[in-house]
């Protein structure tokens, strides 16, 4: 039994364009292909000779090459040559002659349980069509359409719905984006293949009576899986999550399936999947599930045999310091969050990284991308000199780093050494990860624990702290204790979500007892089975802390330089957020609204609006804009370069906020993991 919940189009045969003839729906399904399983064609109108071109898929998969090569005669080098300046003409000249659109076929249920099938005509979403261009595209495409289909335009970013604001919806009936997709019943997630073993949960205590039997050969479905799932062979989800869910940056860290299929308890019913085997395998355009008749020969995933060996940590005396001296190479005395935000404090302060790098790299047939970031930056023809200096003053006088202080590992170090019952306790979990008596973990663990948050701190490493935040402060301002561990934003080994920080802060007693608890964390169960699962030599493994002031925020999210779905598209940066602080937006307890902003040619769109309902304000989506073309300005600097450019093309994850006066703070910046 096959499950195809996607499927994609066929291969060309033949070139069926039509040209000036109207578009019925048997004609529509000859010439569609098929894009995240809905059938979809490619639409262009010449206003300079009154007609349209309706493209065959397969044989005409872009609107540009079409134009140029059967229309206007040109040769595709002749194209590629000067690829930008005529992307400009048929997207972006106010009075072009070409109009390029799509057309996809949506069906979908109504209150009575009927189905009603309808069409979408959209452009791309650099495309910056004014609201009379826009209606006269409509008009033109929905006079040439079977009358008997309903037509619905659907803006393609923001600036298309402003434009369209002020024009009926009799006159031109819409759909926005998250109105189309927010709700749709199968969303890939992050892709990859795995097969193993259905083991499908209802409800949280179904999945929690189950849990101690999970292993490398299971795929976990439930409604929303918990921060804290084992390693296994694949997630499935039956209610909404996003992209940047814990879990989703587990599933991506750890290569494997992530599906959000809202649908899988009937399929699960009809054919017995609960427990079955089965091959499972999400694409960017597809997801599929097929049961296997018996149970197949396994290999152990790579991850199994993955082993991580760390930079030796450096624990001589090493004194707490702010935040801002730090540098990325004092990774390996205070843990790389601290490093990281020391180094955001110097490229913001210096203004003397290179922040144009990820534009510097070819992109076929362009030799580079600095005459768009050139028009993101509003200039015309910079030199390079002065393109890196408006790249470094942009993104300092859009984000701020935050303060705060680091407290090194050599503390921590000093507390465990000082407590003969806690060497105990580290010497028995040691010989017992050495032995592989997993079944003895999870109670050394938390006596461990219990000793850290009870153990009284030696009075040098009190001293420290209290000098770093005298008792006055601490108790006038409520602080934010963060973990910044060594173990962790490492390649195959991202530990998202896996240990603890302390949000609520308000004294300097609970700012001690804050302490303890992110470095108890580092000696949680699920920490120390990880990290053993990957090779982490727990001696190796140490915990520096951030202390930071609170900062109240309206607004507050993640965002990632790439599109988390699509590996391969360079341009749109995604961006989620909610009101508040990003803790409940990365902590899954809302669903966030949902964005994606091109950082080369510009505009952004919404995908959904989540738990909040309602859309932000024009003003502020563009505040987000700058925020979203600064994420990728510092992708050039804390992705590294190497000599083919590659190495900027690896995507960071940075936490945000905005605050109550409307600047922006990174709170946290990492690779995210692919």
């Amino acid at each position: 039994m096959t499950a195809q919940l996607f499927t994609g189009a066929a291969e060309p045969v033949t070139d069926r364009t039509v040209v000036g003839e109207n578009l019925s729906l048997p004609l529509f399904r000859t010439l569609s292909g098929v894009l995240a399983g809905h059938p979809y064609l490619k639409v262009v109108v010449d206003r300079a000779e009154n007609t349209w071109h309706v493209l065959d898929t397969a044989a005409h998969p872009f609107h540009v090459n079409y134009v140029a090569t059967r229309v206007l005669g040109m040769e595709l080098a002749a194209l590629d040559a000067d690829l930008d300046a005529f992307n400009a003409s048929v997207y972006m000249d106010p009075g072009r002659r070409f109009l390029l659109g799509v057309l996809s076929l949506h069906t979908e249920q109504n209150t009575e349980g009927r189905e009603r099938t309808f069409l979408v005509l959209e452009t791309t979403e650099a495309d910056t069509m004014h609201g009379e261009l826009l209606s006269f595209f409509y008009a033109f495409v929905r006079e040439r359409v079977d009358g008997r289909l309903p037509v619905l335009l659907k803006p393609a970013n923001h600036g298309q719905e402003e434009e369209l604001a002020a024009i009926s919806e009799l006159r031109v009936p819409r759909i926005l984006s998250h109105e189309l997709f927010g709700a749709r019943t199968r969303t890939p997630l992050n892709p990859g293949e795995a097969t193993g073993r259905l083991r499908f949960f209802r409800t949280h205590e179904q999945y929690a009576a189950a849990e101690a039997g999970l292993g490398w050969a299971d795929i976990v479905a439930m409604p929303c899986l918990p921060d804290d799932v084992p390693r296994v062979a694949g997630f499935l989800n039956t209610a909404p999550i996003t992209p940047l869910s814990h879990t989703n940056v587990l599933a991506s860290g750890w290569g494997i399936p992530n599906a959000i299929v809202r649908d899988l308890e009937q399929l699960v019913e009809k054919d017995a999947l609960d427990g079955a085997w089965v091959r499972y395998q999400v694409r960017e355009d597809g997801i599929s599930l097929e049961r296997l008749d018996h149970e197949p020969p396994l290999r152990a995933p790579a991850w199994h045999q993955q082993r991580i060996r760390l930079q030796p940590p450096l624990l001589e005396d090493t004194p707490v310091l702010a935040l801002h001296r730090l540098r990325s190479t004092d990774r390996d005395r205070y843990g790389t969050k601290a490093a990281n935000l020391g180094e955001l404090h110097h490229v913001l302060d210096s203004r003397s990284a290179d922040l144009t790098a990820f534009y510097a790299r070819p992109r076929p047939p362009r030799d580079d991308l600095y005459g768009h970031l050139a028009a993101r930056l509003g200039l015309s023809t910079p030199s390079l000199a002065e393109l890196r200096a408006r790249a470094a003053d942009f993104a300092a006088s859009t984000v701020g780093a935050p303060d705060g202080v680091a407290l090194p590992f050599a503390l921590q170090q000093h507390f465990l050494a000082s407590s003969p019952a806690l060497q105990q306790g580290i010497g028995k979990l040691k010989m017992a990860l050495e032995l592989d008596a997993i079944d003895a973990l999870d109670a050394l663990c938390l006596q461990l624990q219990h000793l850290i948050r009870h153990t009284h701190l030696p009075e040098s490493v009190t001293r420290q702290i209290n000098q770093a935040f005298p008792t006055t402060a601490a108790s006038r301002r409520r602080l934010v204790v963060r973990s910044s561990s060594n173990a962790e934003d490492l390649p195959g080994f991202s530990a998202a979500g896996v240990y603890d920080s302390v949000t609520t802060v308000h004294s300097t007693g609970e700012l001690l007892d804050a302490v303890r608890q992110v470095w108890a964390s580092m000696l949680s169960p699920r920490s120390v089975r990880l990290r053993h699962q990957v090779g982490i030599s727990l001696d190796d493994t140490y915990m520096g802390v951030i202390i930071q002031e609170y900062v109240p925020a309206s607004l507050g999210g993640v965002l990632v330089t790439c599109d988390p779905t699509r590996r391969e598209d360079f341009r749109n940066v995604y961006l989620n957020c909610s009101p508040g602080s990003p803790e409940q937006v990365v902590d899954g307890s809302v669903l966030p609204q949902q964005y994606l902003y091109n950082t080369v040619e510009g505009g952004g769109r919404t995908v959904a609006l989540g738990s909040w309902g309602e859309a932000l304000s024009v003003a502020t989506r563009a505040r987000l804009a700058d925020l979203s073309l600064t994420g990728r300005l510092l992708q050039s600097h804390f992705s590294g370069s190497e000599s083919d450019g590659h190495e900027v093309d690896k995507p960071l994850d940075i936490e945000w906020l905005m605050t109550e006066q409307g600047d922006f703070r990174l709170v946290q910046i990492r690779p995210y993991a692919l």
